[in-house]
């Protein structure tokens, strides 16, 4: 045996993920200030940490994490509808997105609810960009969020008697017979 092959091979140092770290870090302090068992679905999609909670608890979350002085969520990036019909009791729901700037942590929060029951309490007395992105998911999802000041259509027209964005319609007309779907995978 020589001394090359007898020799144990050299420990590689593997360093730690430090967006990993610091998911699994806010993770941890969710868990601490609102339990445990208040968040369901945890991911992590590109290193965005991802939780899903009720709607009964998202307004007293989001006010907690504004309020925290050591995640210090003092922006909110976005608000936005999703309808998942397929799902039955959780048809529509609500992304929020927060952001700490002083730390750079960024949260992606998810509820869902029934399409028959499409209320949600409004957060835009924490932050004054949920006002308009509400009024949105409102016009193009139904979403009704309770306690808005102004909740009416914003890009549609008033009249309009449907949600566009609801996945209610078929994307395409079946009847159409000028077109070949050959080269479109179908």
């Amino acid at each position: 045996m020589t001394p090359q092959e007898s020799a144990p091979a050299p420990e590689v140092a593997v360093a730690e993920d430090p967006i990993k770290a610091q998911n699994a870090q806010v993770l941890a302090l969710l868990h601490q200030l609102f339990g445990e068992a208040t968040f369901t679905d945890v991911e992590e999609p590109y290193g965005l940490l991802t939780v899903t909670t009720t709607r009964e608890r998202i307004h007293d979350i989001i006010a907690g994490l504004q309020q925290d002085q050591e995640l210090k969520f003092h922006f909110m990036t976005t608000l936005c509808g999703i309808n998942y019909p397929e799902n039955e009791g959780r048809e529509l729901g609500v992304i929020y997105h927060l952001h700490s700037l002083t730390r750079n942590i960024r949260l992606r929060l998810k509820i869902f609810f029934p399409l028959a029951d499409p209320t949600v309490p409004t957060i835009s007395n924490l932050y004054s960009a949920a006002n308009w992105l509400e009024r949105e998911t409102f016009d193009f999802y139904g979403v009704i969020f309770t306690g808005h000041p102004n909740l009416v259509r914003i890009l549609n027209v008033e009249d309009m008697d449907y949600h566009p964005m609801r996945k209610e319609y078929p994307l395409e007309d079946g009847t159409r017979e000028d077109k070949t779907d050959l080269f479109f995978g179908r």
